[in-house]
């Protein structure tokens, strides 16, 4: 199927000015973050949104109690298992799992064990 790809002439167009490998690196980092999105229900995601909208890039445009459920939301997303899921998918070397996921006994630990 790649090859057949490979050979399209739209392909070949589109990868004349395009690093294909890094537009496929970054769709499989999307992915990966989709899967951690869907870590939220609806609701929670659109409140996440919302919350995050509102900041403008500043965190002190929100009240205290809004940044505290903002950091909770963010905190169900996992960002270091979705961190070191990314650089292991990513990275040619393999990589120490404590410099991943924390050393043993860590949340993120207990977070890659329930997902494998």
């Amino acid at each position: 199927m790649l090859y057949f790809l490979a050979r399209s002439k739209w392909v070949k167009g589109v990868s004349r000015g395009v690093p294909v490998a890094r537009l496929l690196l970054v769709a499989e980092v999307g992915l990966l973050a989709g899967h951690h999105l869907a870590r939220l229900d609806a609701r929670e995601r659109r409140r996440m949104f919302s919350l995050l909208g509102r900041t403008r890039g500043r965190p002190s445009a929100l009240t205290a109690a809004e940044r505290r459920e903002l950091m909770i939301l963010f905190a169900r997303l996992e960002p270091r298992l979705f961190l070191g899921t990314a650089v292991r998918r990513l990275s040619p070397m393999p990589m120490p799992k404590r410099l991943l996921y924390g050393r043993r006994g860590s949340p993120t630990r207990a977070a890659l064990a329930r997902k494998n």
